[in-house]
């Protein structure tokens, strides 16, 4: 839809300026040479990380998705987490929200979840999904807690290939949890938004990174098709 378009183009632009999505080489975890790198560790204030809820918000209300909570898996998850349960409760959509903590705590009120207790459709918040381990051991504590893993909200979805024991496999981690995990997944924007914004900005610097990306995407991209 040309709306939604219009959305991911504007995010784009957005973490272009912030200097979350930068162009260059980056090794990723698959060891691969990227031609830009998404740290959305780098929406660093206040203002930064308002726009970014919005962007999420604005993007969750337009898919028509259902959910009742939202659970933001550390660390990464939680601010964006809890940022974006602020801007729906702005919205009018006030939800509660859940995190957990790497290390259980032994006083207090002990555990690894804080917050909202977990129950019933569970909205999964992160920046990137690139091997989907993130998503799988959310999905191992939301199930034990009763609750049931509905979907997961992502900033960027790279549309690149997974691998598996270091070998590139077919399907990107986002068609994984698509297909074989159950759970519907919501991008703000994709790889194919990123070509596009630099296909309409052909100024010094970007030109080449248009070149890069898309040799990137031709060698590592997927099909819209889990195989």
């Amino acid at each position: 839809m040309p709306g939604q378009d219009a959305l991911a183009l504007e995010f784009v632009q957005f973490a272009v300026d912030c200097g979350v999505l930068r162009f260059g080489e980056f090794k990723t975890k698959a060891g691969r040479l990227s031609p830009y790198f998404f740290n959305a560790g780098l929406f660093d204030d206040g203002a930064k990380l308002g726009r970014l809820a919005q962007f999420y918000a604005q993007r969750l209300l337009a898919s028509g998705l259902e959910f009742d909570m939202i659970f933001g898996p550390a660390y990464k998850g939680i601010p964006l987490g809890a940022a974006l349960t602020v801007e729906l409760a702005r919205l009018g959509r006030n939800v509660p929200f859940c995190y957990n903590r790497k290390e259980a705590k032994d006083h207090g009120e002990g555990g690894t979840l804080v917050g909202a207790p977990l129950q019933g459709r569970v909205l999964i918040v992160d920046d990137v999904m690139s091997a989907g381990t993130a998503v799988r051991e959310s999905i191992a504590l939301i199930q034990a807690a009763g609750a049931q893993p509905h979907a997961v909200v992502i900033a960027l979805d790279r549309q690149e290939k997974a691998t598996e024991n270091g070998l590139d496999v077919n399907h990107s981690a986002v068609q994984y949890v698509q297909q074989q995990l159950g759970l519907q997944v919501c991008a703000i924007a994709r790889l194919e938004d990123l070509l596009r914004y630099l296909a309409q900005h052909a100024v010094p610097g970007l030109v080449d990174a248009h070149q890069r990306v898309q040799a990137y995407r031709e060698r590592y991209g997927v099909s819209g098709v889990f195989t």
